[in-house]
Protein backbone atom coordinates (compact mmCIF):
# COMPACT_ATOMS: atom_id res chain seq x y z
CA UNK A 1 0.00 0.00 0.00
CA UNK A 2 1.38 3.25 -0.95
CA UNK A 3 1.95 5.60 2.00
CA UNK A 4 0.14 9.07 2.03
CA UNK A 5 2.19 12.16 0.82
CA UNK A 6 2.15 15.19 3.32
CA UNK A 7 -0.85 16.30 4.97
CA UNK A 8 -2.51 19.71 4.23
CA UNK A 9 -5.68 21.31 5.23
CA UNK A 10 -7.94 23.27 3.03
CA UNK A 11 -10.00 25.74 4.50
CA UNK A 12 -12.53 27.20 2.15
CA UNK A 13 -16.09 28.22 1.96
CA UNK A 14 -16.54 27.71 -1.70
CA UNK A 15 -17.47 24.06 -1.76
CA UNK A 16 -16.43 23.81 -5.64
CA UNK A 17 -13.68 25.56 -4.70
CA UNK A 18 -12.85 23.20 -1.98
CA UNK A 19 -13.69 19.84 -3.45
CA UNK A 20 -11.70 21.43 -6.95
CA UNK A 21 -8.05 22.08 -4.50
CA UNK A 22 -9.10 19.04 -2.15
CA UNK A 23 -9.15 16.55 -5.87
CA UNK A 24 -5.56 18.60 -7.33
CA UNK A 25 -3.90 17.84 -3.98
CA UNK A 26 -5.36 14.00 -3.96
CA UNK A 27 -4.12 13.20 -7.27
CA UNK A 28 -0.82 15.00 -6.57
CA UNK A 29 0.13 12.40 -3.95
CA UNK A 30 -1.06 14.83 -0.92
CA UNK A 31 -3.03 13.76 2.05
CA UNK A 32 -5.51 16.39 2.27
CA UNK A 33 -8.32 16.89 4.57
CA UNK A 34 -10.87 20.23 4.15
CA UNK A 35 -13.21 22.27 6.05
CA UNK A 36 -15.41 24.88 5.34
CA UNK A 37 -15.33 27.53 7.74
CA UNK A 38 -12.60 29.04 9.92
CA UNK A 39 -13.39 27.30 13.51
CA UNK A 40 -14.05 23.91 12.40
CA UNK A 41 -10.87 24.47 10.15
CA UNK A 42 -8.62 25.78 12.50
CA UNK A 43 -9.91 22.92 14.81
CA UNK A 44 -8.28 20.58 11.92
CA UNK A 45 -5.06 22.05 11.65
CA UNK A 46 -4.55 21.24 15.64
CA UNK A 47 -6.06 17.85 15.25
CA UNK A 48 -4.03 17.09 12.39
CA UNK A 49 -1.04 19.28 12.41
CA UNK A 50 -0.56 18.93 8.56
CA UNK A 51 2.56 20.11 6.63
CA UNK A 52 0.56 22.49 5.19
CA UNK A 53 -2.48 24.89 5.47
CA UNK A 54 -4.62 26.43 2.15
CA UNK A 55 -6.82 28.45 3.65
CA UNK A 56 -9.21 31.21 2.32
CA UNK A 57 -9.47 35.22 3.61
CA UNK A 58 -12.51 35.61 3.69
CA UNK A 59 -14.96 33.04 5.38
CA UNK A 60 -18.06 33.17 7.83
CA UNK A 61 -16.91 33.71 11.22
CA UNK A 62 -13.32 33.74 12.11
CA UNK A 63 -11.88 34.47 8.63
CA UNK A 64 -8.82 33.89 7.60
CA UNK A 65 -6.43 35.82 9.27
CA UNK A 66 -7.75 34.70 12.56
CA UNK A 67 -6.81 31.27 11.57
CA UNK A 68 -3.45 32.19 10.78
CA UNK A 69 -2.57 34.39 14.27
CA UNK A 70 -4.11 31.29 16.08
CA UNK A 71 -2.12 28.74 14.28
CA UNK A 72 1.40 30.95 14.67
CA UNK A 73 0.90 31.24 18.66
CA UNK A 74 1.17 27.92 18.71
CA UNK A 75 4.09 26.31 19.66
CA UNK A 76 3.48 22.74 17.67
CA UNK A 77 2.09 24.69 14.86
CA UNK A 78 3.41 28.66 14.30
CA UNK A 79 5.97 26.92 11.28
CA UNK A 80 3.28 25.47 9.65
CA UNK A 81 3.53 26.66 5.94
CA UNK A 82 0.33 28.49 4.89
CA UNK A 83 -0.87 29.61 1.92
CA UNK A 84 -4.06 32.24 1.69
CA UNK A 85 -6.58 31.81 -1.21
CA UNK A 86 -8.48 34.73 -1.90
CA UNK A 87 -10.33 36.64 -4.77
CA UNK A 88 -9.19 40.02 -3.12
CA UNK A 89 -5.95 41.54 -4.85
CA UNK A 90 -5.73 44.63 -2.97
CA UNK A 91 -2.06 45.10 -1.95
CA UNK A 92 -3.05 46.37 1.58
CA UNK A 93 -4.60 43.14 2.17
CA UNK A 94 -1.87 40.84 0.84
CA UNK A 95 0.38 42.57 3.11
CA UNK A 96 -1.70 42.27 5.78
CA UNK A 97 -1.71 38.62 5.65
CA UNK A 98 1.99 38.27 4.87
CA UNK A 99 2.85 40.60 8.04
CA UNK A 100 0.89 37.79 9.80
CA UNK A 101 2.98 35.46 9.03
CA UNK A 102 1.84 33.82 5.56
CA UNK A 103 3.89 32.05 3.22
CA UNK A 104 2.29 32.80 0.28
CA UNK A 105 -0.91 34.58 -1.32
CA UNK A 106 -2.93 33.28 -4.18
CA UNK A 107 -5.38 35.28 -5.96
CA UNK A 108 -8.40 33.61 -7.70
CA UNK A 109 -8.53 32.08 -10.08
CA UNK A 110 -5.55 30.70 -10.36
CA UNK A 111 -4.57 27.66 -12.29
CA UNK A 112 -3.56 24.18 -10.95
CA UNK A 113 0.15 24.47 -11.93
CA UNK A 114 0.22 27.68 -9.74
CA UNK A 115 -1.52 25.98 -6.97
CA UNK A 116 0.95 22.68 -6.94
CA UNK A 117 4.06 25.03 -7.22
CA UNK A 118 3.25 27.14 -4.43
CA UNK A 119 2.62 23.86 -2.43
CA UNK A 120 5.71 22.31 -3.55
CA UNK A 121 8.02 25.38 -3.27
CA UNK A 122 6.17 26.11 0.46
CA UNK A 123 6.82 22.69 1.78
CA UNK A 124 10.30 22.38 0.17
CA UNK A 125 11.47 25.75 2.36
CA UNK A 126 10.50 23.39 5.33
CA UNK A 127 12.19 20.43 4.66
CA UNK A 128 15.13 22.59 3.81
CA UNK A 129 14.57 24.66 7.18
CA UNK A 130 13.91 21.24 9.45
CA UNK A 131 17.19 19.37 7.48
CA UNK A 132 19.03 22.81 8.81
CA UNK A 133 17.68 22.10 12.71
CA UNK A 134 15.69 25.75 12.32
CA UNK A 135 12.60 26.58 13.60
CA UNK A 136 12.58 30.19 12.94
CA UNK A 137 9.96 32.50 14.29
CA UNK A 138 8.66 34.66 10.87
CA UNK A 139 5.94 36.76 13.00
CA UNK A 140 8.16 39.85 13.31
CA UNK A 141 11.59 41.39 11.70
CA UNK A 142 12.33 43.33 14.81
CA UNK A 143 15.07 40.32 16.08
CA UNK A 144 16.81 40.69 12.44
CA UNK A 145 17.82 44.87 13.80
CA UNK A 146 20.32 43.50 15.69
CA UNK A 147 22.59 42.41 12.88
CA UNK A 148 22.83 46.17 12.24
CA UNK A 149 19.94 47.02 10.00
CA UNK A 150 17.76 49.33 9.77
CA UNK A 151 13.34 48.36 10.60
CA UNK A 152 13.19 48.41 6.65
CA UNK A 153 16.02 46.54 5.63
CA UNK A 154 15.44 44.30 8.40
CA UNK A 155 11.94 43.97 7.11
CA UNK A 156 13.09 43.14 3.53
CA UNK A 157 15.60 40.22 5.10
CA UNK A 158 12.58 39.11 6.86
CA UNK A 159 10.57 37.64 3.52
CA UNK A 160 13.71 37.36 1.70
CA UNK A 161 14.48 34.64 4.56
CA UNK A 162 11.33 33.04 3.90
CA UNK A 163 12.08 32.12 0.10
CA UNK A 164 10.43 35.81 -1.58
CA UNK A 165 11.62 37.09 -4.65
CA UNK A 166 12.56 40.51 -5.20
CA UNK A 167 9.42 41.44 -6.89
CA UNK A 168 7.26 39.15 -4.14
CA UNK A 169 8.80 41.61 -1.54
CA UNK A 170 8.29 44.21 -3.64
CA UNK A 171 4.36 43.74 -3.67
CA UNK A 172 4.41 42.80 -0.22
CA UNK A 173 5.54 45.83 1.22
CA UNK A 174 4.44 48.24 -1.19
CA UNK A 175 7.75 49.68 -2.87
CA UNK A 176 9.90 49.09 -6.01
CA UNK A 177 11.59 45.87 -7.09
CA UNK A 178 14.55 48.62 -7.33
CA UNK A 179 14.28 49.61 -3.83
CA UNK A 180 14.28 46.16 -2.04
CA UNK A 181 17.03 45.87 -4.83
CA UNK A 182 19.19 49.17 -2.97
CA UNK A 183 18.35 47.46 0.39
CA UNK A 184 19.63 44.35 0.21
CA UNK A 185 22.88 45.64 -1.16
CA UNK A 186 22.75 47.52 2.23
CA UNK A 187 22.17 44.17 4.11
CA UNK A 188 24.57 42.05 2.31
CA UNK A 189 27.49 45.24 3.35
CA UNK A 190 26.32 45.46 6.73
CA UNK A 191 26.28 41.74 6.92
CA UNK A 192 29.76 41.23 5.09
CA UNK A 193 28.34 38.41 3.02
CA UNK A 194 28.14 38.28 -0.82
CA UNK A 195 25.02 36.58 -1.54
CA UNK A 196 21.09 36.19 -0.52
CA UNK A 197 21.92 32.70 0.36
CA UNK A 198 24.66 33.47 2.94
CA UNK A 199 22.31 36.58 4.28
CA UNK A 200 19.08 33.87 4.58
CA UNK A 201 21.61 31.81 7.31
CA UNK A 202 22.28 34.38 9.39
CA UNK A 203 19.02 35.87 9.12
CA UNK A 204 17.49 32.28 10.39
CA UNK A 205 20.07 31.78 12.94
CA UNK A 206 18.59 35.22 14.65
CA UNK A 207 14.74 34.06 14.03
CA UNK A 208 15.69 30.79 15.36
CA UNK A 209 16.58 32.21 19.21
CA UNK A 210 13.90 34.59 18.60
CA UNK A 211 10.93 32.37 19.57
Amino acid sequence: MQKPGPRVVVIEDEPEMRRNIVRILRLEGYDPAEAAYGEAGLALVRERKPALVICDVMMPGIDGHEVLRAVRVDPQLRSVPFIFLTARADKSDQRGGMNLGADDYITKPFSNDDLLAAVAARLQRAAQAARQGFAPNFSSFEPLISLGLSPREAEVLLWVAQGKTNPEVASILGISEETVKKHMKQVLAALTVETRTAATLRALEVLQTSG
